[in-house]
């Protein structure tokens, strides 16, 4: 059956609250989605102004079958890759390397999955991360 709508086929749950990441080389961690119900989830990453030109912004997947217990999901398990959803630039233009949102998609088997993200600088940045899930096994998605 063709879908004509997205609204009643997704789920977004927030992973990461809009925030600076205050402190360099830390990051802030994803809170973990519940896969259950929906074939996948897609990560949205958004950055917001950048200012340091040396700050390069990494997101990393992990999945697991209980929340306790994440593991790095392996690559052939991504849609794009995380690497194409963070950020790595000196010279920073809006809509591209600052005040722009980046995806990466999870396609693996496990339950659980989260996103979290970490900077080289203590950035002043607002980055902020949503999970939305698609495909529910009922429709509409709650």
């Amino acid at each position: 059956m063709k879908m004509h709508e997205l609204h009643n086929n997704v789920k977004v749950q927030r992973v990461v609250s809009p925030v600076a990441i205050g402190t360099t080389g830390t990051g802030k961690t994803g809170v973990v989605i519940d896969r259950q119900g929906y074939e996948g989830v897609e990560f949205l990453v958004s950055y917001g102004t950048v200012t340091a030109t040396n700050a390069v912004f990494t997101p990393v997947m992990k999945e697991g079958d209980a929340t306790g217990s994440l593991t790095s999901v392996a690559d052939a398990d991504m849609v794009g890759t995380e690497a194409g959803a963070g950020l790595a630039a000196a010279v920073r233009t809006s809509g591209t390397t600052k005040n722009v949102t980046k995806k990466v998609g999870y396609r693996g088997s496990k339950r659980y999955v989260n996103l979290s993200i970490s900077s080289t600088v203590t950035a002043g940045t607002p980055i902020g991360i949503d999970g939305v899930l698609f495909n529910p096994e009922h429709a509409p998605a709650v």
